[in-house]
């Protein structure tokens, strides 16, 4: 379970690439504006052919990183986070550090889950009838922390059942330690996401008063930009964060639920040998 991490993470961090990548494009293509391109159009001279020749490549490029953002997120979506202002992209990696954090941790706790009843109907027989190497094989080849719990009682089963309990005990510590990491950063996420957007709310406000102040009056043309801006970037921070918490405590709940069938598999273990 502990190798799973290595084999997954490279390709988290390659979708957080990707989705950088795109959110670039996105960022630095500004939408096209029909008036401002028809004043342009009016005023300035025709560009020169060379000239022509070198922006064509990187309009062409240009609008097709946006076609694929427009296509992957919505048309709506992208525009919004250029509406948003530089508070979006603290926001955004905040999303990508937090996504990449709940991929990783409900791949592993699935990988760790396993039926309880039929690993024990399988090993619990093997204890009673002192095939103790064949149990020990048994455990060491299923997947899980209930799993190796059992497997570190068994190797000490020669040593007599308190050996094996305070093996059991020690190997369920560090399991509940694996367990529980990736906690911290899906909490750090959930907290930092609604503060990014608190403070790109700053920000916009801060835009629309420094409005106010060059304009020498109050109208809600001139604060609306400011205010959209705090909107904007205070909706994407609940955004990221609430479904982060949604997938932080069901995280939680599975960890709970992985915690007690070692509990039961061990006191059921110790029984067992007790008994024969």
């Amino acid at each position: 379970m502990r190798k799973s991490f290595s084999k997954i993470f490279p390709l988290i961090v390659l979708m957080s690439l990707l989705l950088v990548g795109v959110a670039f494009a996105q960022a630095n293509d500004t939408p096209a504006d029909p008036e401002a391109a028809t004043a342009d159009t009016s005023i300035a001279a025709a560009p020169a052919a060379e000239e022509v020749a070198e922006e064509a490549p990187a309009e062409e490029k240009s609008s097709g990183l946006k076609g694929i953002a427009e296509f992957l997120f919505g048309r709506s979506l992208v525009k919004q986070f250029i509406d948003g202002g530089w508070a979006m992209w603290p926001i955004l990696i905040v999303l990508i550090y937090g996504l990449a954090y709940v991929i990783w941790k409900f791949i592993s706790l699935m990988y760790a889950k396993v039926n309880l009843n039929d690993f024990l109907n399988n090993i619990v027989p093997l204890i009673k009838n002192k095939k103790i190497k064949e149990a020990t094989e048994l455990a060491k080849n299923t997947r899980g922390p209930v799993a190796a719990v059992v497997y570190a009682g068994l190797l000490k089963a020669d040593r007599g059942v308190d050996a094996v309990e305070k093996s059991m005990e020690n190997a369920a510590m560090i399991e509940m330690s694996y367990l529980e990491k990736g906690f911290v950063e899906m909490t750090t996420t959930i907290t930092l996401a609604p503060m990014m957007g608190f403070l790109g709310t700053v920000s916009g406000m801060i835009v629309a008063f420094d409005a106010i102040a060059k304009a020498r009056s109050v109208d809600a043309t001139i604060v609306a930009e400011g205010i959209k801006i705090a909107l904007i970037t205070t909706q994407a921070g609940l955004i990221v964060a609430i479904p982060i918490q949604f997938f932080y405590n069901i995280f939680t709940t599975m960890v709970d639920g992985l915690v007690i069938d070692m509990q039961r598999a061990s006191e059921k273990v110790t029984e067992t040998l007790i008994e024969s």
